[in-house]
């Protein structure tokens, strides 16, 4: 009976520690707090400005970071690298780039 109580005290203090608290302010437009943020496609095509919006949650590319939010007000959260796109393309630059060959 003693090494009953001693493991359900013991397992008792391990599960306590597995609690899981949003973090504080942290570096970025807003407040760390946990969410999962799916991945982004693999290449992201801005129009005019650096926001994309993918599955319920608006992204913002500034300074080559990404930050992530669900709404576009923010609060803006740092995203997580393995979360990043492979390229960055803008809409009109392409096509400045095929005017250009034109001539």
């Amino acid at each position: 009976m003693r090494k009953t109580i001693v493991t359900m005290l013991f397992a008792v203090f391990l599960l306590s520690a597995c609690a899981v608290v949003p973090a504080g302010p942290g570096p970025g437009y807003g407040p760390e707090t946990s969410m999962v943020v799916p991945l982004l496609p693999p290449v992201v095509v801005f129009d005019v400005e650096p926001y994309y919006y993918y599955k319920g949650y608006h992204y913002h590319y500034a300074n080559d970071r990404w930050y992530y939010a669900k709404s576009r007000r923010g609060p803006w959260i740092n995203l997580p690298r393995d979360h990043y796109p492979r390229e960055v393309r803008y809409k009109n630059q392409n096509r400045r780039e095929y005017r250009n060959r034109d001539d």
